[in-house]
């Protein structure tokens, strides 16, 4: 029985599929929203830091305003506006609008570059201000 090859076809393989901006940014999408639950915990130390006095909130401040906090902060502002702008692209797939392939193309990397162009004018306005 061994021997006799199945009629069933095999289940699609990734490399039977060309890799496509709408697949990277499903993956960036999913990555995102896992990386607002750590960034989201973070803001929440803070908030506790500044409930707690002065002493915490003064640790939690020098923690975010060095260097390392705030490349954690930029990278948490531009995952927030990159899993936003996804959402929105789904949002309008709902409706049934730009699910052809060179739409649905043309959004992903919209999606991209809206989250990125966001991130750095918000931290423009946040530096100038």
């Amino acid at each position: 029985m061994s021997d006799i090859k199945s009629a069933r076809p095999l289940s699609p393989h990734l490399t039977v599929y060309r890799f496509r901006p709408t697949m990277a940014m499903s993956i960036l999408h999913r990555i995102t929203g896992g990386a607002l639950y750590v960034g989201t915990a973070l803001v929440v130390w803070w908030l506790v830091a500044a409930a707690s006095g002065p002493e915490a909130f003064s640790w939690a401040s020098g923690f975010f305003g060095s260097i390392l906090g705030r490349l954690i902060l930029f990278g948490y502002s531009w995952a927030l506006l990159h899993h936003m702008a996804g959402g929105i692209r789904h949002l309008i797939w709902d409706t049934g609008a730009g699910l052809g392939r060179e739409e649905s193309t043309k959004f992903a990397i919209a999606t991209l570059v809206a989250s990125l162009v966001g991130t750095v004018l918000l931290w423009l306005v946040v530096v100038i201000v």
